[in-house]
């Protein structure tokens, strides 16, 4: 491997072996470069984890808890669940940081023919259905406030793709700058809700007659939902190959974006208890627009409305980034996908990944706009595939721990094995959620990871390298 001068990537040639796991390539070709530090890492994870859930999330909790302290406890909960599933991810990025992430790490572990369906499944399920999902939020808002007609949300969808695709073919260092703008800018609006809820005076909440009643109460179906208001910071894996002193630096990152997102979260979720109390979160399908209406007055609505935008536009951006990260480390393996596997080395970018991403997005948009609730059966379609390789890559360590003995690990999981195991079980307990709560969504995105498999016969992959 030799440094080029005249661009600053790095020229490999002949015969290597790729981090993602591929086996000798005989050509040349541009690889990742480490050109983000940890600041950018937290920015990304809290880009992509502070989303549009925490706007939709609380009133369903609230719905599901018997007290307030409860409710708060949750929150509480999920962020110390996450914190378990990241120190776990921490020692496979830092033992093995690649471009490929979860790819690489399953690879490693079971070999090229789950990888495969995990890398299909991210290509046809995953990041593209995440996206289009997000995509679906943001085009609502949009049209709310500039209506464009009964298609006007799909439109805005579409667009914000587009723009967003044509963002990271521009280049990392570009798409990382506008990520820690919007990042900042969307930190300092939750702040905003959150300063605005806690000084409103607590003894005037919302009317518990305007209040509807909730369920009977239960945890473990909050939970569901709390989990998924934290989801995201495994996408953190993605970027490992480009993060400057990976060994040191990612479990730094992931602890810090976690601490700083359950923090914001019970805030958040306080200053909604502040306002409307508990009864009034569990009638309520707009929970920071209607507590920020009482604290603020209209203005407040349109702050909220701006978070919210904000929100989800930087949950795009990355879930875009580390997508397309993904299809290009697969493509270094099986050549079927061949094309998706080139490095731009000017750009820094998979250019040809982002390209046939941003393309599958399009048409599941298009697809949303033909059902009933776009947003709804994008979640449904998602949720049981992530969950299924989230409890595989937990056990993944178990395996590459007892395999790769002296493989050199800067980080290791605190009090293993027990840390990996709680984060296993909560992975085991969400996807048989995932499947016993979302119906028909959940075998559509069951379907068509199965439909990966007929792949695997004619894919002709490279044997996996061990490094």
């Amino acid at each position: 491997m030799r440094m080029n001068t005249r661009n600053g990537t790095y020229a490999v040639k002949t015969v290597v072996r790729e981090s993602t796991g591929a086996g000798p390539v005989d050509s040349t070709f541009s690889a990742p470069k480490p050109v983000l530090n940890s600041v950018d890492v937290v920015a990304i994870v809290i880009g992509l984890v502070i989303g549009a859930g925490i706007f939709k999330a609380p009133a369903v909790v609230a719905a599901n808890m018997s007290s307030e302290w409860a409710f708060i406890a949750a929150w509480a909960l999920g962020g110390a669940v996450s914190l378990t599933g990241a120190l776990c991810y921490a020692e496979l990025a830092s033992a093995y940081p690649s471009a490929g992430g979860e790819y690489h790490f399953l690879t490693r572990a079971y070999g090229t023919r789950l990888a495969f369906l995990f890398a299909w499944s991210r290509l046809a399920v995953l990041q593209t259905g995440s996206i289009a999902l997000l995509a679906f939020v943001l085009g609502d808002y949009i049209n709310a406030i500039f209506p464009f007609g009964s298609r006007g949300a799909a439109v805005y969808a579409a667009l914000t793709v587009l723009a967003l695709t044509v963002l990271n073919i521009a280049g990392l260092r570009m798409s990382a700058a506008v990520q820690r703008t919007a990042t900042v800018l969307m930190v300092f609006g939750v702040l905003v809700i959150i300063v605005a809820g806690l000084m409103y005076p607590a003894a005037a909440p919302a009317p518990p007659s305007a209040a509807t009643p909730g369920p009977v109460p239960a945890f473990g179906l909050a939970m569901v939902f709390v989990l998924l208001t934290y989801g995201g910071w495994n996408e953190s894996a993605y970027v490992s190959a480009e993060l400057r002193d990976v060994k040191r630096n990612m479990a730094r990152a992931l602890v810090t974006a976690l601490a700083v997102i359950t923090l914001c979260y019970i805030l958040v979720n306080l200053a909604f208890l502040n306002v409307l109390g508990l009864a009034g979160m569990r009638g309520s399908e707009v929970v920071a627009a209607e507590a920020m209406r009482i604290a603020l007055g209209d203005a407040g609505s349109a702050v909220v409305t701006v978070v919210i935008l904000l929100a989800v536009l930087t949950s795009i951006n990355v879930t875009i980034l580390t997508g397309a990260r993904t299809n290009y480390a697969m493509a270094r393996n099986f050549p079927l996908f061949g094309a998706l596997g080139e490095w731009d080395g000017r750009l820094n970018a998979p250019v040809n990944a982002l390209v046939a991403q941003g393309a599958i997005v399009l048409l599941l948009v298009l697809v949303g706009t033909l059902s009933r609730s776009g947003f709804e059966t994008m979640v449904h379609y998602v949720a049981p595939v992530f969950w299924l390789f989230f409890l595989l890559t937990t056990i993944s360590l178990f395996v590459l721990r007892r395999r790769e003995p002296t493989r050199a690990r800067p980080f290791r999981v605190p009090l293993y094995p027990l840390t990996p195991l709680v984060f296993g079980a909560v992975c085991a307990y969400m996807l048989y959620s995932s499947l016993a709560y979302t119906g028909f969504g959940a075998l559509l995105g069951v379907a068509v990871l199965a439909a990966g498999a007929p792949l695997l016969f004619c894919r002709q992959g490279r044997p996996a390298t061990r490094r």
